[in-house]
């Protein structure tokens, strides 16, 4: 499935169940090129976004959380993407499925949420504040890394 109107590939990946496919963490210049508040500026869309989907009522019911949601997600891709570990500092290491492991994530909600992320990167790809090679790569990432928290069927 490809969505939007960029020129980045952004297919999804078919889930399959059972299958964890590797990860591979992105490329640090990703991070480098939006720096980490643009790293919290994404995030900060991405759960605006987020709290306004058909996935809503995975995520934290008022804004105030969702914010510090947002907070904890920017923590944490700060981090992957090389950079400080604030997410380690604040929430311990990530065990990521662990952490989702109480909310139901279908297929299908992975969808919604890979395509909001896509929305929320089109300020970074219209502003050209990162280099397409360097998207890509955290698109990649969000892509496979999307798929290991997949815990129900839809």
């Amino acid at each position: 499935m490809t969505f939007g109107t960029s020129a980045l590939d952004f297919s999804i990946l078919p889930y399959e169940e059972g299958v964890n496919p590797p990860v591979t963490k992105p490329n640090p210049a990703f991070l480098t090129d939006i720096g980490e508040e643009g790293m919290r500026a994404l995030f900060s869309r991405f759960y605006a976004l987020l709290f306004t989907s058909p996935i809503k009522d995975i995520f934290p019911l008022n804004e105030e959380e969702m914010q510090i949601a947002s907070g904890h997600s920017a923590d944490f891709f700060i981090q992957i993407c090389g950079g400080p570990h604030y997410f380690n500092k604040h929430r311990g290491p990530p065990q990521m499925r662990k952490r989702h492991a109480p909310f139901p994530i279908g297929p299908n909600a992975r969808l919604h949420w890979l395509v909001s992320l896509e929305e929320a990167l089109q300020p970074i790809i219209e502003q050209k504040q990162s280099s397409t090679e360097n998207i890509q790569s955290f698109w990649n990432y969000v892509n496979v890394f999307s798929q290991w928290m997949i815990n129900t069927r839809d």
